[in-house]
């Protein structure tokens, strides 16, 4: 499936904001364009007038032929212009959806924030697995320990005292 012009998946920010301004430098382009077809219709649209208060039929009919020759560009034109502006509008609604996928956190990276921050270097994840292991084991031996002990105290009381 091809991707929609106005679409900016997959771009970044800064990229989509340099695209946009593509969009909006030839939306500019065409409605300066445009502008100069409107003083070429006017000035068309007057030689018509004049042909036709001079009697001069033939020149009247080339000119209005040339009048609707340029009104066809310019509904074409304003056609495109309104169809620039639409995909502009769409565009720069994106924008904030890209910014905030852009600062979402990337699990991967976290954890290989925190391992170097506890002095494991990229890569070392296995290692830092089995130390994570390890001192577990060695917290749940130290309570296995501690707890031995104080049943054996328990029972050692337990001996001593009267019953």
């Amino acid at each position: 499936m091809e991707q929609k012009t106005d679409d900016l998946t997959g771009m970044d920010v800064a990229g989509a904001k340099a695209y946009i301004l593509e969009y909006i430098t030839t939306l500019r382009l065409r409605e300066k364009h445009g502008e100069a077809l409107d003083q070429e219709l006017e000035q068309w649209n007057s030689r018509i007038t004049l042909a036709r208060s001079k009697g001069a039929v033939d020149l009247a009919l080339a000119a209005e032929k040339e009048a609707a020759r340029l009104k066809t560009r310019k509904d074409a034109l304003a056609a495109e212009i309104a169809e620039l502006k639409t995909q502009i509008e769409t565009m720069r609604k994106q924008l904030p959806g890209l910014a905030a996928r852009e600062r979402r956190i990337d699990p991967d990276l976290l954890e290989q924030e925190l391992l170097m921050a506890a002095g494991y270097l990229p890569g070392a994840e296995q290692e830092a697995a089995t130390d994570r292991a390890l001192k577990a084991m060695e917290k749940a031996a130290s309570a296995d320990t501690a707890l031995a002990a104080l049943k054996a105290k328990m029972a050692q009381n337990n001996q001593g005292s009267p019953s």
